[in-house]
Formats: C-alpha cells, structure tokens, sequence
C-alpha cells in the first residue's frame, strides 16, 4: 500500500492525531530517528517520540490511545520486544503501521498497516526502511498540519536512491584505506548531529560492537564540548558524519578540534557526494542519514574483509537465551 493511502485510511477513521511514536530496537530504532527528527522540526500541534520496544512495552507512556499512531520497525519481522510492543499499541487503541522486510513476519501480522521494504539487491535497497519512515512522517504531516516543503520531500525520495548508488561506486579506495588502518584499533569513536545523530550511534552500537565485537563509543556533536572532547589526543580514531543542511556549523566546529590535536579522523561528508545538488535544500537535512550510511556501510564491508569477521558473525545473538 502506498505510504500515502494508508496515512489517508487512517485519517478516515481518525480525525484527530495527537502522537507519533516511533518503536524499535537497535539498527531499527536508529532508522526511525531521521523521521522523528523531520517531525520534531515540523510539526507545530503533532508531539513525537522515539522508544526502544521494550521499555515502550514496559512503561508505555499514557498518551498511546485512539489519538495515536505507532510506526514500528524490524528488518525480519520477528524481534520480540517489537512484536509485543506493536501488539500491545494496537490493544490500546493507537493505529500501528509496520515496516519490515518479510511480509508473512510475527510484526507484520501484530499490526494495522504494513510496508514491506526491500534490502539485498543493492545499497539503496538496505535504505529502503529509513526512507519509507520518513516519507511516513511526511504524509502525517501533510495530511494532519499541512507541510510546505511537501513535494520538495517527494522530490527527494524519487532522487536519493539513485544518489546512494552513484555514491557508494566511488568509495571503495577509501573504504579500503580506512579499514587497513582501523583494523586493529582498540576502540573506535562516532559521532555526528541533526538527522544523522543515530547514524552513528547505530554504526557505533551494531556494524563495530555487534558486528566487529570492537570497542566503539558515539556522541552528538554538539555535546562533544560538554564532555568527550577530554579524550581528543593524537591518534585516537574517530568517524566524523559530516551533514549538508543546519547542523553543519556543528560538525566543523568538532572537525576543527579533533584536527587541532591530531586525532586520527575519519571524514564522511555528504557534500562530497553532492547531496545538496540533487536534494532541495528546504529537505536536505533529513536525506544525510541515507547517503551516509549507505557509505559507512561499504566501510563496515571492507572493515570485516581484513578483520577475517564477517558482518554475520555473532557470540551471543541468536545463539543464547538471554
């Protein structure tokens, strides 16, 4: 069902729309953010919010009702606090849409509406997810306030996948560069700002800890001078997502000091990829998270090539009870 009509279906039945939730765990939750983002922004009357599935499920804030809609997300469907957070929405009355990549999945089958991404075929396949959040988010705003910048966002959308593509055929020299000199490093830093803050908290949190079991750590820039500026020294690595759009004043600032001191600083900026002269600058901000990673993924790839530790390699997930 195309993203439209089921916002439309929704407000059919109602009304009145008060809260936008946005559920998931891990990658998936950090693929919800640019959306939540966009309408934190944007919207004027809608309140928005960004839960890990089960503490939505455990301490499911009192305002999930009729007024509600909950977007939920799970790549396979079948992460079980998800799962038991969609089921429970819809028990409260919220209208549940959720994203997955297996339409005959336990989450697709717990919710009202479903949006069914792709992922293998290529690296705009693996965005598919982050962006179909995002264009819900836009519809809900459309639909629900009114949005000015409406068909620069679709706009957008039909640009950024062909974007993504042309990008990560550029990167692989430096992918492999970066990789041949991160490969033993005992820890890894991330971070970045605006829409693409969880972008390194997710490349932080699953491509190096889960993924590469290496020690990483990840921060929005502008708390970078409130804190972990004290372990800038020469040599010590950090990835720094650089954006086109509102923050960037952000990241230079942070980019400016790690080259003061010489930290060992990996840069991905979205300009280098011409983000702004394909994407509106009205609706730039939002469209950094996909570009970015798509890239960082590439550099994941490469990474786990010269670690000998495939991407699919785990200790502990899906192999315990825990």
């Amino acid at each position: 069902m195309e993203l439209s009509k089921i916002i439309t279906s929704i407000k059919k039945e109602h009304q009145e729309i008060i809260s936008v939730f946005f559920v998931g765990c891990g990658a998936s939750k950090a693929e919800l953010y640019p959306a939540k983002y966009f309408l934190e922004a944007n919207a004027k009357k809608l309140r928005t919010s960004l839960y890990t599935s089960n503490e939505f499920l455990y301490a499911t804030p009192v305002s999930v009702d009729e007024s509600s809609i909950v977007i939920t997300c799970s790549l396979g469907g079948s992460t079980p606090e998800t799962v038991a957070a969609s089921k429970k929405a819809m028990e409260l009355g919220a209208k549940v849409i959720a994203i997955t990549h297996n339409a005959n999945s336990a989450l697709a089958k717990n919710a009202h509406y479903v949006v069914v991404h792709g992922f293998e075929a290529n690296y705009a396949a693996k965005l598919e997810k982050m962006t179909n959040v995002l264009g819900l988010a836009a519809e809900i705003l459309y639909q629900y306030e009114g949005y000015e910048h409406y068909e620069d966002m679709m706009d957008g959308m039909a640009k950024i996948y062909g974007l993504i593509e042309k990008s990560v055929a550029t990167v692989l020299p430096s992918a492999k560069a970066f990789a041949e000199s991160h490969k033993d490093e005992p820890v890894i830093y991330v971070m970045s700002s605006g829409a693409t803050q969880e972008v390194a908290y997710a490349f932080s949190i699953c491509l190096l800890m889960e993924m590469q079991w290496m020690n990483s750590g990840s921060f929005h820039d502008g708390e970078f001078f409130h804190g972990p500026f004290e372990i800038v020294e020469k040599d010590v690595p950090f990835i720094l997502l650089m954006n086109d759009g509102k923050t960037r004043e952000l990241d230079s600032r942070a980019l400016t000091f790690l080259h003061r001191f010489n930290a060992k600083t990996t840069l991905i900026d979205a300009k280098d990829f011409g983000l702004g002269s394909v994407i509106k600058s009205s609706v730039v901000d939002y469209f950094n998270p996909m570009l970015i990673t798509a890239v960082l993924r590439v550099y994941a790839e490469q990474l786990a090539i010269l670690r000998d530790h495939p991407l699919t390699k785990r200790r502990y997930m899906w192999k315990l009870e825990y």
